[in-house]
């Protein structure tokens, strides 16, 4: 994948690649100074708690159970 001048990841296609960069020099998109679009950040952040407030409480259960078995398995 391509990168930009500060390392950010750019679309391998031309076309893309080019329309993602005038978007970029316009103010369209937003670019952190790590190169990530700082909406997509902002989203990151509440992912996880996004998604088990739209969870049961079994099957949150369910989840915890499967990662703690995951990890017992790892450490063996």
């Amino acid at each position: 994948m391509p990168r930009g001048p500060k390392g950010e990841k750019r679309p391998a296609d031309a076309n893309r690649r080019a329309v993602t960069v005038a978007r970029i020099a316009t103010g369209e998109i937003e670019v952190t100074d790590d190169g990530k679009n700082a909406a997509a950040v902002a989203l990151g952040r509440m992912g996880g708690k996004a998604r088990a407030a739209g969870m049961s409480a079994r099957k949150r259960k369910e989840i915890a159970k499967k990662a703690a078995a995951a990890r017992w398995q790892k450490s063996s």
